[in-house]
């Protein structure tokens, strides 16, 4: 796998990828698809040095992408990123997201990152199970916080110490 910075031009697939997610209301609070021009602030907020954008390819194809974002936007917790990863509909389920996964962790201390987080629906079984294998640990739950189609979900934070 290769993980090179995203580029402006990678945006509708990094948008297209995102939308995908929406309907299985597994992994985002979204509920409606989102645009390009919806997400081009959210893209030039990373920056390769400390909060990339990472396009994830296998075979010279994009399989998805990674992102470290910002937390809480304090500058006390510029050493905390929440990460996401997202996979195209077909390599999901393959392994991937495990290599990315373990590939953001390792990178974190080179982007002055000592602490980890990532937000999980509660309901959502397979990346809890990722976060857990990689060696993240629940650190709260946030009861009930989420509707969608007039039902409660529940968000779980699993956070990992990198350094």
């Amino acid at each position: 796998m290769q993980f090179r910075n995203a580029k402006t031009a990678d945006l509708s697939l990094i948008v297209e990828i995102y939308n995908s997610t929406i309907s299985s209301r597994m992994v985002t609070a979204d509920v409606v698809p989102v645009t390009v021009d919806e997400k081009l602030s959210w893209f030039n907020a990373h920056h390769a040095a400390t909060r990339p954008l990472w396009m994830v390819e296998d075979n010279n194809t994009v399989v998805g992408w990674a992102s470290f974002n910002n937390f809480y936007g304090r500058p006390a917790y510029n050493g905390t990123a929440e990460i996401s990863i997202y996979l195209h509909p077909v390599y999901r389920q393959k392994g991937f997201g495990k290599k990315i996964l373990a590939h953001c962790i390792n990178e974190a201390p080179a982007l002055n990152i000592h602490t980890l987080l990532g937000f999980i629906f509660a309901h959502n079984q397979p990346s809890i199970e990722l976060f857990l294998q990689a060696g993240f640990s629940q650190w709260g739950n946030l009861a009930d916080v989420a509707y969608m189609d007039g039902n409660p979900y529940s968000l779980l934070i699993f956070g990992k110490k990198t350094t």
